[in-house]
């Protein structure tokens, strides 16, 4: 998922931790830390739908879940004339939605169109 900062209650003066992925995960962060009625927001440059199947029973006993896109996800890219193709590429920005290169045997179980329908509910 990329980057994610908690941040501390109102009356605690303690910095947001960042969560990289690689020696802190933000799944087992959010699983130790999400409780019933809880608010979440994630700023990263990546979401995977895989990432989301892997904590959708937490995400189910949240009151609000926001996810902010960091990076120009969904912003078209001017390709100049001379470059342009007959086929439409996939950017590496819109093949993090569904799965890197490191969850192929998830994307391999045919299951994609299931997670991401029931990931938009």
């Amino acid at each position: 998922m990329g980057l994610f900062s908690r941040g501390a209650p109102a009356s605690a003066p303690k910095a947001p931790e960042i969560l990289d992925n690689v020696s802190h995960k933000v799944i087992d962060d959010l699983r130790q830390t999400i409780r019933k009625g809880s608010r979440i927001s994630i700023a990263a440059a990546s979401f995977s739908i895989y990432a989301f199947e892997a904590i959708k029973k937490e995400l189910k006993n949240v009151d609000e879940f926001r996810f902010l896109f960091t990076g120009d996800t969904f912003t078209k890219e001017k390709i100049p004339k001379e470059a342009r193709e007959f086929y439409i590429p996939r950017l590496d920005r819109e093949r993090s939605l569904y799965g890197t290169n490191f969850e192929v045997r998830l994307r391999n179980e045919l299951n994609q169109q299931a997670i991401a329908k029931e990931c938009a509910d």
